[in-house]
């Protein structure tokens, strides 16, 4: 007769074995995440929805991930590609309790606006936390608006979310990113609304905003319009990009080059814009050059190149005083190019009759100095 082993041969710690082994099993899928680059102190999160073990992941397991987030002290989350959806990402902020985050990047998972909600305990929390990516995901006008003002106590610094399905926008400069320079929303359908609160950000004093890229929306002339009047008297933003926007006519366009260049006086050109460096609103060609003839573009590039050229090497602070004199002896002391200027925004006086006649013998002077002699005679 057989022996039975049912009874003899079993381990009476089988199924705290099975149970230990699995808890064990789970740990390893959750630290499958986690990268430690070499040469730093940043660990890094990381994860596809391509990943299938990543996809099986329990709600539980999802919590237990955000509180070992915890246990590092300087962390960047990647989780793109549909690797984390609305109900994944309540249970992982849930367990961020405690946070050294410092960038997420959540792009292309098809997050929306209930995710956003869900994020934002944690937003409110995170004090180590400087970039935000939320690009190709669906969180709309609510889920923007909500982050922004979730995030106004917070260190963020740059805050991307290209083609969210953004219409409207609502700014209140009290529940704002007090410390942000870079905003991109590319490729959503912000109006003329939407400009009107966008200035609000780059207004006043405190203003932060470095980096504002606003490529293909529902942007026209009358955007344009309120956009540049809040950027007069900026001192802030240095890259400003416009392309795209199929409704900004030449109207709109002459209404920038006149921004960072106004030619109707030597001392509207004196104060015309110098901080920005770059402001783009024609489509580039795939060498990143702009078409020949385009030239308003080309006295755009022309202006913020010489604001470029006048930023203080030592604190990288534009030195507006220097840009302006010089803008003024390279297009309102040049014929040429003060003609093309002046037909381009509608100015007909002459450069002469606003200058003092005991000042005529340094302004030749200086025109003979930077553009030859020829230019005396013309």
């Amino acid at each position: 007769m057989m022996e039975s082993h049912s009874d003899a041969g079993s381990d009476p710690f089988d199924d705290d074995s099975s149970s230990e082994a699995s808890f064990n099993d789970a740990e390893d899928q959750s630290n499958r995440l986690f990268q430690y680059p070499p040469d730093t102190d940043t660990t890094v999160v990381e994860g596809s929805g391509s990943d299938a073990w990543l996809r099986n992941l329990t709600d539980e397991e999802w919590e237990e991930l955000g509180r070992n987030i915890a246990n590092h002290s300087r962390v960047e989350i990647r989780l793109y590609n549909g690797a984390i959806n609305d109900h994944k990402i309540s249970l992982f902020c849930r367990g961020l309790t405690r946070s050294s985050i410092t960038k997420m990047n959540l792009v292309e998972n098809g997050l929306s606006a209930a995710a956003v909600q869900s994020m934002v305990p944690f937003l409110q929390s995170a004090k180590n936390l400087k970039e935000l990516y939320l690009d190709d995901n669906y969180i709309q006008s609510e889920g923007f608006n909500e982050l922004f003002r979730a995030l106004r106590d917070s260190p963020i610094e740059t805050l991307s979310c290209d083609y969210c399905g953004i219409e409207s926008i609502e700014v209140d400069t009290n529940y704002s990113p007090k410390l942000l320079t870079r905003l991109d929303l590319c490729g959503n359908n912000i109006s003329t609304d939407g400009c009107r609160e966008l200035a609000k950000v780059l207004q006043g004093v405190d203003a932060t905003l470095k980096y504002l890229v606003l490529r293909n929306n529902k942007i026209d002339d009358g955007g344009v319009d309120i956009l540049v009047d809040a950027l007069q008297s900026n001192t802030s933003l240095t890259t400003f990009d416009l392309w795209g926007n199929d409704s900004i006519s030449d109207q709109g366009r002459i209404m920038l080059l006149k921004l960072v260049n106004d030619i109707s006086f030597i001392s509207a050109t004196l104060h015309s814009n110098h901080t920005l460096t770059s402001l783009d609103v024609e489509d580039m060609n795939p060498d990143g050059s702009f078409d020949a003839d385009d030239e308003i573009q080309r006295h755009i590039n022309m202006a913020t190149e010489i604001s470029r050229n006048n930023v203080n090497s030592w604190n990288n602070v534009s030195n507006s005083e220097a840009a302006g004199r010089e803008k003024v002896i390279k297009t309102q002391l040049h014929s040429e190019i003060r003609a093309e200027l002046c037909r381009l925004q509608d100015v007909h006086q002459s450069l002469y009759s606003e200058i003092d006649p005991l000042h005529m013998p340094e302004v030749l002077s200086l025109i003979g100095r930077h553009h030859d002699q020829g230019e005396l005679y013309l």
